[in-house]
């Protein structure tokens, strides 16, 4: 019977080399994006209360977690080797982002304009985008 030495299981548990490297770039690019929304969504409310229907009581909220997840991927980003877990969070909480923008639009849940729905639509679609590059750099950065 063998045990697995520190250095193997940090091998399984993180991902390093080149292909990390490019998931490295792709978690900062999410990180920022999911920034720089966060910020217009703060400052931005009232008109976009206005323009898309979107009430305070929702933009603020959406706008400070998304400030909360950038700096969760500038830090996931950060690591000299990236944890495996922790990319995967990223990509299942992307992918539950694309479906609960999705479902808001559906259900009715707010008020929004017609401008409003194109906007949590074209929302959903980047982060399935991001779910989608984040899910593949880190097969390919396990595979390496």
């Amino acid at each position: 019977m063998s045990t697995a030495t520190g250095a193997e299981v940090a091998r399984r548990t993180t991902v390093g080399g080149a292909a990390a490297e490019r998931l490295r770039v792709i978690l900062r690019i999410d990180g920022w994006s999911t920034a720089l929304f966060g910020v217009v969504l703060l400052a931005a409310w009232r008109p976009f209360s206005g323009w898309f229907g979107l009430p305070p009581a929702w933009s603020v909220p959406f706008g400070v977690a998304m400030l909360g997840g950038a700096a969760a991927l500038g830090l996931i980003a950060g690591y000299p080797r990236i944890p495996v877990r922790y990319v995967a969070l990223v990509v299942a909480g992307n992918a539950l982002s694309c479906v609960a923008l999705v479902a808001l639009v559906l259900t009715g849940a707010i008020p929004l304009s017609g401008l409003g729905v194109a906007f949590m639509l074209t929302g959903a679609a980047v982060v399935a985008v991001y779910a989608g590059l984040e899910f593949l750099g880190l097969r390919r950065a396990r595979t390496e």
